[in-house]
């Protein structure tokens, strides 16, 4: 049976020699896995469709219940080359793909999270950083990578709650990990280790939550406001998958000099 859809290339794995599994986010089937045979070959009928973060329209063929159909068709839509070109910027989209990779079951259809993916790479597309880039300091691209942490994290029912206690709805000023939320004094008695949020982070955060994409980057905040709300947003992520996203790690794990280009 053959199948067409859209989709947004998340991953690919080499599968002998010039074969791929690509791994494709589409609104019909969710996170949807191929076989592309002979890819890598200098005249491939798939060109560069098969790159990472290329928005195609494709085609495969299998049966309903087929693990991993094969590739048929991989048509251009948008390439996001931009992106790709980039090592910094490519670095911290690869943070919301892995977080995606992470979430998502196959064949399961999820409009919202595919229009949520394409929209947040079209506005990091159409808003790049300036250099000179620092640790931490990439204003526009990480309010983008924010925005779709945030947002994805309450479509998929794992949102932090940061406006007022998670147990009885006062008020509160300290996020705890393994709730998921901010608690007041008193529903924080015995509670682990807590996490100080300030009233800029959470106004930040809910801002992120109402504002639409297209109008974020009229919002202007401070690098130290974007680090802590997101160390905060890893944090919360960290916890729920009980380790960090190794893209994350490896963003971290770079001096500052890795990010000047």
């Amino acid at each position: 049976m053959l199948h067409r859809t859209e989709g947004i290339v998340l991953r690919t794995i080499p599968f002998g020699d010039a074969d791929l599994i690509v791994s494709f986010l589409t609104p019909d089937f969710g996170l949807l896995k191929t076989f592309a045979k002979s890819p890598l070959k200098t005249r491939s009928r798939f060109g560069s469709s098969l790159e990472p973060l290329t928005h195609s329209r494709i085609a495969c063929w299998g049966k309903e219940d087929a693990t991993l159909p094969r590739l048929t068709q991989s048509d251009i839509l948008h390439s996001f080359q931009s992106l790709r070109d980039t090592f910094h910027c490519f670095l911290k989209v690869s943070e919301i793909i892995e977080l995606t990779l992470q979430f998502i079951p196959e064949r399961e259809a999820n409009t919202k999270v595919y229009s949520l993916f394409l929209h947040t790479l079209h506005s990091i597309e159409n808003n790049p950083p300036s250099p000179p880039f620092t640790k931490g300091g990439r204003g526009g691209l990480d309010l983008g990578i924010m925005y779709y942490k945030i947002h994805f994290l309450k479509l998929i029912g794992y949102a932090p709650k940061l406006d007022t206690c998670g147990r009885c709805g006062k008020d509160g000023h300290c996020f705890y990990v393994s709730h998921g939320s901010i608690l007041c004094e008193v529903c924080a008695k015995g509670v682990d280790v807590p996490v100080r949020i300030t009233q800029g982070a959470m106004k930040l955060y809910s801002d992120l939550l109402i504002w639409d994409i297209t109008k974020i980057q009229r919002i202007k905040p401070s690098h130290l406001l974007l680090s802590e709300l997101l160390d905060l947003l890893d944090m919360h992520i960290k916890y729920i998958l009980m380790k960090p996203l190794k893209s994350e790690a490896f963003i971290r794990s770079l001096p500052p000099v890795s990010f000047n280009s």
